[in-house]
């Protein structure tokens, strides 16, 4: 939906019902129920919020027909993880926003990596072959373009309980480019 201010991104909204008012229906108005964006919630957008991440909200409105200007695709987090291309009107949502109070349900949610952040789909993350725990490059040490090189990682933990060679330290030898670790995108 259209935002007044032009220069901000248009609203995301869920269409409830379509109303025709008028002596022949030619004022159409549309009940919506709003998805805020992270940064127009009361604590703002913090790191694991997606670029494309809206919450559904409990705010409902009236407007006019006019302004909805095209129609966009708000998919579970889980859905939207394994899209295999996410497009310009493609949004996910794994909150439910309570706008009068700042609250969201749920009010957890599962943490990642040493960070103990909850999962961004826009970063990559790898995953321990052994644990099976997800970790951020960076967390451990490491660039994107050396997590994307290889083709076995065992994390920190895993890797001085068993003894293993630190294949994923940036110190070994250089790993296969033929199988490189999948992102957390793709493996959810």
């Amino acid at each position: 939906m259209r935002a007044y201010d032009t220069s901000k991104p248009p609203y995301v909204a869920r269409v409830e019902a379509i109303e025709a008012a008028g002596s022949r229906g030619t004022n159409v108005r549309v009940r919506v129920r709003w998805y805020y964006r992270p940064e127009e919630s009361i604590g703002g957008r913090r790191p694991f919020h997606g670029s494309k991440e809206v919450f559904l909200s409990d705010h409902y409105d009236v407007q006019s027909a006019d302004t909805i200007e095209g129609k966009c695709n708000v998919h579970s987090f889980r859905t939207y993880t394994k899209l295999d291309s996410v497009n310009a009107e493609d949004f996910f949502c794994r909150f439910e926003y309570k706008s009068a109070t700042g609250s969201f349900v749920p009010d957890r949610i599962a943490v990642f990596c040493k960070c103990e952040m909850p999962y961004n789909p826009d970063d990559l993350m790898i995953q321990c072959e052994e644990c099976s725990d997800w970790f951020h490059p960076a967390c451990i040490g490491m660039t994107i373009k050396e997590a994307k090189k290889l083709e076995h990682f065992f994390c920190q933990t895993c890797t001085a309980e068993n003894g293993k060679m630190a294949e994923n330290s940036h110190e070994a030898t250089a790993q296969s480019e033929e199988k490189p670790v999948e992102s957390k995108r793709r493996r959810r």
